[in-house]
């Protein structure tokens, strides 16, 4: 089982080693703690044809993952596509590039699908029957959803200005859901009060340490739907810094088990202007962020106080990756650009990833002969309000093939004033 490859929880900063248990701070000297794994035990247990064996969804990673049992939640969860992106690598310049796409994830269509599979299934092993999370949208709508097919009780508290379809997206499922005043921040220290208060399983706060080990199936798929190996780049939205630790940690992880020969991964940061605490110290050359006050429609990566923001900033540096950010205007684009060549509709983080892949690539920090994934971490039906003003109205007409035919007219020459100018001219 893979209890056995786990040694228990470890503080990030002083070392100490602590049992498994839903805590997430060091009690000497307050620093986050993280899952500790035996690797030399997965090393020998795990091997390409053990995971080649398995179901095609994120526990085909079972070593690498801190669960005691079997996952009682989230089983369908992962193995999402890598989309070969042949048409927005012309459009960028680029040779070989690719979407990790969690748009499609199960069963909420993002990436947070994956940490809320780890953290619920590790909170009825711990024997908890009440769940609940902080969140700026997808986590909420994940926490709900599988909070209900398991069973338990379920409180999600969110900013109250979200998009509709994030706050839809969560009270469909019938839990109870709690809108505070004011931004992200904000919600998540009266979700530490209320967890020490009431003893619930709180996914982004007490059972944090385990919640986070789920982020790593993101990068564990990308190196096997490449052939076993690494990519060269790889860029990843930003909003509490979780996200890109994990990935980076997942692609050494499969280096030193042996299940790829190296692990050379340059990770770049992305966010948008009007939130970027984590792009604004990397740019900046400062090793600690400084917090800001959100103000962008990109809402589910606006975290002004991110709580892994400085291993995220240490990450990006010690990969030799960079970090940059767009304004609204230019992730609206990038969420366009994204969708008119790949047929793939993003939310806003995913347009800000594709918008800071464009402008890295313009700044000649991304090479254009190497392999790029672009990570695509949420679905863009959730945030339709984000672009509702950049597209199209559909033409309305008679029915009545006449008016068809001028309208084709009117379409062609509309079409020809806006065919783009190919890339390099």
């Amino acid at each position: 089982m893979p209890a056995e490859y786990v040694k228990g929880l470890k503080c990030r900063e002083c070392g100490r080693h602590y049992e498994k248990k839903p805590i997430h701070v060091c009690e000497f000297c307050f620093g986050p703690l993280e899952v500790d794994y035996d690797y030399d035990k997965i090393t020998k247990a795990v091997s390409r044809e053990k995971i080649l064996s398995r179901d095609r969804n994120m526990w085909r990673y079972e070593e690498f993952l801190p669960l005691d049992t079997k996952p009682s939640v989230g089983r369908g969860t992962g193995f999402t596509p890598l989309v070969k992106a042949d048409r927005l690598a012309k459009e960028l310049g680029l040779k070989e590039l690719y979407l990790k796409n969690d748009a499609v994830n199960y069963p909420t269509l993002s990436f947070k699908d994956r940490v809320v599979s780890v953290a619920l299934s590790k909170a009825k092993e711990f024997g908890f029957k009440t769940v609940a999370c902080a969140t700026t949208g997808n986590l909420g709508n994940s926490v709900a959803a599988q909070a209900v097919r398991a069973g338990l009780e379920c409180y999600i508290f969110m900013p109250a200005n979200l998009e509709q379809g994030k706050i839809i997206g969560t009270s469909i499922y019938g839990v109870h859901v709690v809108g505070i005043s004011g931004n992200y921040d904000g919600v998540n220290r009266l979700c530490s009060e209320i967890a020490g208060k009431f003893g619930w399983a709180f996914a982004n706060i007490n059972m944090r340490p385990f919640y986070a080990e789920g982020s790593k199936t993101f990068g564990h798929e990308i190196c096997e739907q490449l052939g076993w190996k690494a990519p060269k780049h790889v860029i990843v939205p930003m909003a509490g810094g979780s996200l890109i630790c994990k990935i980076d940690k997942a692609v050494k992880e499969f280096h030193k088990t042996g299940l790829i020969p190296d692990a050379d991964t340059k990770i770049y940061g992305a966010q948008a202007t009007g939130c970027s605490p984590i792009t604004s110290a990397v740019k900046n050359g400062w090793e600690l962020f400084r917090p800001v006050k959100p103000d962008t429609i990109a809402r589910s990566i606006a975290i002004g106080n991110p709580a892994d923001g400085f291993y995220a900033i240490k990450t990006i540096k010690q990969s030799g990756g960079w970090a940059e950010d767009v304004t609204d205007p230019e992730l609206v684009e990038g969420i366009k650009l994204l969708a008119r060549t790949e047929g793939i509709f993003t939310e806003t983080a995913g347009g800000v990833t594709v918008a800071v892949t464009k402008k890295l690539i313009e700044q000649g920090r991304i090479p254009k002969d190497e392999s790029v994934v672009i990570s695509i971490t949420g679905n863009g039906l959730k945030t339709t309000e984000a672009v509702l003003p950049a597209v199209q109205r559909p033409d309305v007409i008679e029915a009545k093939l006449g008016e068809f035919e001028k309208l084709i007219g009117v379409i062609k020459e509309r079409d020809k004033a806006a065919v783009p100018v190919a890339a390099g001219q």
